[in-house]
């Protein structure tokens, strides 16, 4: 995956763009963009086996391994600024 900082990332999406905050999960605070990492790994990296996709690493089956995206995603990474406390939005194509 590549990672773009801040609020350059909000267009990398598949869908509608990211907003630049988000309501924290952890607390009552307001969590801002901090960086949105896309598709696009690189074919030779070690730690996924050579997988390109986020999708190919697990099967997609909610009758035995559960469910799992089945597409490029892109994952938007925000901050809260009371907890600080990480918060995730994603979508895929």
């Amino acid at each position: 995956m590549k990672t773009t900082i801040g609020k350059k990332g909000l267009n990398y999406t598949w869908q509608t763009p990211f907003p630049e905050t988000t309501k924290c999960i952890h607390c009552d605070g307001v969590a801002r963009i901090g960086f949105v990492s896309h598709e696009g790994q690189a074919p030779n990296d070690q730690w996924n086996k050579n997988k390109e996709y986020v999708c190919d690493l697990h099967e997609n089956d909610p009758n035995d391994t559960g469910f799992w995206l089945h597409d490029a995603c892109c994952v938007a990474v925000y901050f809260c600024e009371k907890c600080l406390n990480a918060t995730a939005l994603y979508n895929q194509a």
